[in-house]
C-alpha cells in the first residue's frame, strides 16, 4: 500500500475527533440528534481547521445506520463508503475549478436524483470562487432544495461570498487551534505512528503550523522524513534580535544569509511580520495561545526591549515593505530599507522617530539609569543650548533695561550701546544699527517724528542737545524697573520746560506751559496714528478751557478731527480738568488761517530763532539719512558677504 500522509491518515472521522471547534461540533451533533438539521450550512475559517472534514462527518451522521447520540459509529457500510470516497450520498465539488454557470446548472440537474442513503449531501469547497452568474443560478435551489438534500458550503474568504447566499445558510466559523491543543495532538500522532523523534520537534512543528492542524501535520511529515529538525539557523530569530538591539548591520547580514540559503525575501518578511505581531499582542496584553510555551519567553524578551511605539513602527515598516515588494525589481531592497529604518532610530527625523527617542529617554530616566553617550543619540544626549552671539557682537543685556539717553557724538558711552536681550541675530543687528546711527548723527536710539521749525514758538535751536533725565534711584530689588516711553528725540523741548509743569488745582496753563506739557508728556503717550498726525501742529493760544491748535492745511485738520477725542482725553487727564481743542489751519506757515467756524485764526507767535533771515544756501547740510534695507543689514554684520 502506498504511504499516506499524516494529515490524511489522522483526519477526524467522528465529531469527537475534531479539535478546537467545540462550538461547531456541539451545534451539529445536537441538530442531528434532535433531527433539526438545516438544509444549507456555510463553514468558514482558515485553512486546515477542519471545515471539509466536519462536512464529511455531518454526511456520515445523516446516513449512519447505527447513530449514537448524534455521533456516527464509523463502522457501518455508509460510514466506510464515505471514508473511502465511494459513497453516492456525498457529492463534493471544487468550486475553484468548477465555477462556471454550466457547472452549477449540471449540479442542479442532478439534485433531484435519489441516493441509497437517507440524505444526499453536496459539499462545495471554496465556494467564494464561484462567479457572480454561477452564484445567482444556485440561489433558488439553495433556498428550497429537495427534502433529501443538504448543502454544505466551505470557504476561507466568507466576505467574498454573496450576501444572498450567506442569508440562505447557517454560518459556522472555524478558528485556528491553540499551541497547547496542537502540541497535544502532535504528541499523540508521534506516539500512535511510532515515530522516533526528539522532544524539540513538537515545538518546531507547532510553530511552523501557525494554528493549522493540517499544516502542523505536514511539517511533522517533513521532519519525520529528515529524521529531525534541520539546523539551518533561524533567520527570523536573528532578524528579531537585530531589531530589538537596534543593529542595522546585523539585520542586513541576516537577510543576506537567509536569501543565500534559499529563503524568499517575501516569505522571510511575512515571517518577521508574524513575529512582530506576536510581540505586539504580548505588549497589548492580548491572547497568545497560538504561541508554544518555549516561544513565550523569547517573545517576551523582544517585547521588553522594543516597547509599544517601536513595535508598532516596526509592524508598519515591514508591512509597507511587503506591499512594495510586488513592484520592486529586487524584493530584498524594500525589506532591507525597512530594517534600516527600524534599527536606525537616531537618524529618523520624523515625528514617530523623535517620539520613539523621547520615549527611550523617558524610560531610562524612569528606571533611574542615566543615559550614556554611547547609548543615547547625540541629538538627545546633548542639551540644546541657546545660540551664542558671534565674536565681536555686543553682549546681551536684560530685556527690561531702558534705552540710555543719547550719548555725545564724539565718544559714545559703552552703556549706551544697544544690546539684545537674547543672542538672536535679528536683535544683534538692530542693536548695532542703533549704535552706528548714534555715532554717525549723534541722534538717539530711534528717530522721533519731525515737524517744521516754525511749528513750536518755544522750540530750542537745532544744535542744542536734548537734556538727559536723571536716573532714578534703584529700588529694593535688583531687577530694573520698566521705563516709560521716551519723548521724540528729534523734537527738543525748551530750556524752561525740562519737567512737565504742574498746574494748581487743575487750572489751564499758558500757551508756553501747555506746549511744554504737550511735548514732554502728552504727545509721547498718544497712539501711533494720533501721535504722527498731531506732531505737525502747535498751540497758538489758550481761551479758558479751550486750546487753539494750528495745523498745516485743511486736509490735515480733517484727519486730526478723527482723533480729537483721544487727544482731548489725554490732555484732560494730564492737566486734571476738562480741556477742549479747537483745530485751526495756519496760513502760509505764519500761524494765520481760519477756524472751522469761519472766524480768523490767531496767528502763531514768530520764532525768534527761526532762520533769522539767513539765506538757506548758507546753512550746513544735514547728516546723511541712516541707511536701510540690505545696506543696513550688511553694516550690522561687519565682515559679512551678501550671497543672494
Amino acid at each position: 500500500m502506498a504511504y499516506q500522509s499524516l494529515y490524511r491518515r489522522y483526519r477526524p472521522r467522528r465529531f469527537s475527533d475534531v479539535r478546537g471547534q467545540e462550538h461547531v461540533v456541539r451545534a451539529l451533533r445536537n441538530a442531528v440528534r434532535d433531527e433539526r438539521v438545516g438544509h444549507a450550512y456555510l463553514f468558514s475559517g482558515p485553512r486546515g481547521t477542519g471545515k471539509t472534514s466536519t462536512a464529511r462527518i455531518l454526511a456520515k451522521a445523516l446516513n449512519c445506520e447505527d447513530l449514537d447520540g448524534g455521533e456516527p459509529d464509523g463502522t457501518c457500510d455508509s460510514c466506510l463508503a464515505i471514508d473511502a470516497g465511494t459513497s453516492y450520498d456525498v457529492q463534493e465539488l471544487d468550486a475553484a475549478s468548477n465555477n462556471k454557470v454550466e457547472d452549477v446548472r449540471d449540479l442542479i440537474a442532478r439534485v433531484a436524483l435519489g441516493s441509497p442513503g437517507r440524505t444526499k449531501v453536496y459539499i462545495l469547497d471554496e465556494v467564494h470562487m464561484l462567479t457572480a452568474a454561477a452564484s445567482a443560478s444556485l440561489l433558488k435551489t439553495l433556498e428550497e432544495p429537495p427534502d433529501h438534500v443538504v448543502f454544505v458550503l466551505a470557504t476561507t474568504d466568507p466576505q467574498k461570498v454573496l450576501d444572498t447566499i450567506r442569508s440562505r445558510t447557517q454560518h459556522f466559523e472555524f478558528h485556528l487551534l491553540s499551541a497547547e491543543e496542537l502540541s497535544e495532538h502532535v504528541a499523540w500522532v508521534i506516539h500512535d505512528a511510532g515515530l522516533d523523534l526528539p522532544d524539540d520537534v513538537i515545538e518546531y512543528v507547532v510553530r511552523q503550523g501557525k494554528g493549522s492542524a493540517r499544516d502542523t501535520l505536514s511539517a511533522l511529515d517533513q521532519v519525520a522524513a529528515a529524521g529531525g529538525v534541520l539546523d539551518r539557523g533561524d533567520a527570523v530569530i536573528d532578524l528579531l534580535d537585530a531589531i530589538a538591539a537596534g543593529d542595522a548591520g546585523r539585520s542586513l547580514v541576516a537577510v543576506a544569509d537567509a536569501v543565500s540559503s534559499g529563503r524568499d525575501p517575501r516569505v522571510l518578511g511575512e515571517a518577521v511580520l508574524a513575529r512582530l505581531r506576536d510581540i505586539f499582542l504580548l505588549r497589548m496584553g492580548a491572547s497568545t495561545d497560538h504561541l508554544p510555551p518555549g516561544d513565550i519567553d523569547k517573545v517576551q524578551a523582544w517585547a521588553d526591549q522594543l516597547g509599544d511605539r517601536a513595535t508598532t513602527r516596526a509592524l508598519e515598516e515591514v508591512g509597507d515593505a511587503l506591499l512594495e515588494m510586488r513592484q520592486a525589481p529586487d524584493p530584498r531592497i524594500p525589506l532591507e530599507v525597512a530594517l534600516v529604518k527600524i534599527t536606525r532610530v537616531a537618524g529618523d527625523t520624523s515625528i514617530d522617530g523623535l517620539a520613539a527617542r523621547v520615549a527611550a529617554l523617558e524610560a531610562a530616566v524612569a528606571s533611574g539609569a542615566a543615559a550614556s553617550p554611547a547609548a543615547t543619540p547625540p541629538s538627545l544626549a546633548t542639551p540644546v543650548a541657546p545660540a551664542a552671539p558671534r565674536p565681536g557682537a555686543p553682549a546681551p543685556r536684560p530685556a527690561a533695561t531702558a534705552a540710555p539717553s543719547t550719548p555725545a557724538p564724539s565718544a559714545p558711552s559703552p552703556s549706551a550701546e544697544p544690546a539684545s536681550s537674547s543672542g538672536r541675530p535679528a536683535d544683534i543687528a538692530r542693536a548695532q544699527l542703533a549704535a552706528q546711527r548714534a555715532q554717525r548723527g549723534g541722534g538717539g536710539s530711534r528717530p522721533g517724528p519731525s515737524r517744521p521749525a516754525s511749528a513750536s514758538p518755544t522750540a530750542a535751536p537745532a544744535s542744542a542737545p536734548e537734556p538727559t533725565p536723571a536716573p532714578s534711584e534703584p529700588g529694593p530689588t535688583s531687577a530694573p524697573a520698566p521705563t516709560s516711553a521716551p519723548a521724540p528725540e528729534s523734537e527738543p523741548t525748551s530750556a524752561g520746560a525740562e519737567s512737565a509743569p504742574t498746574t494748581a488745582g487743575g487750572s489751564m496753563p499758558d500757551p508756553d506751559g501747555l506746549t511744554a506739557l504737550w511735548t514732554e508728556s502728552v504727545l509721547p503717550g498718544l497712539g501711533g496714528l494720533a501721535k504722527a498726525m498731531y506732531s505737525a501742529g502747535h498751540f497758538t493760544e489758550v481761551q479758558g478751557s479751550t486750546a487753539v491748535f494750528a495745523l498745516p492745511n485743511e486736509v490735515h485738520r480733517q484727519k486730526c478731527e478723527q482723533k480729537l477725542g483721544e487727544v482731548e482725553a489725554a490732555l484732560s487727564a494730564r492737566i486734571g480738568s476738562p480741556v477742549k481743542l479747537r483745530l485751526v489751519v495756519e496760513a502760509d506757515g505764519s500761524g494765520g488761517g481760519t477756524a472751522p467756524d469761519g472766524s480768523p485764526a490767531t496767528p502763531a507767535p514768530a520764532d525768534e530763532d527761526h532762520l533769522g533771515g539767513a539765506d538757506v544756501h548758507d546753512l550746513d547740510d544735514a547728516p546723511d539719512a541712516p541707511s536701510g534695507g540690505l545696506a543696513a543689514l550688511t553694516e550690522a554684520f561687519p565682515g559679512s558677504e551678501l550671497v543672494e
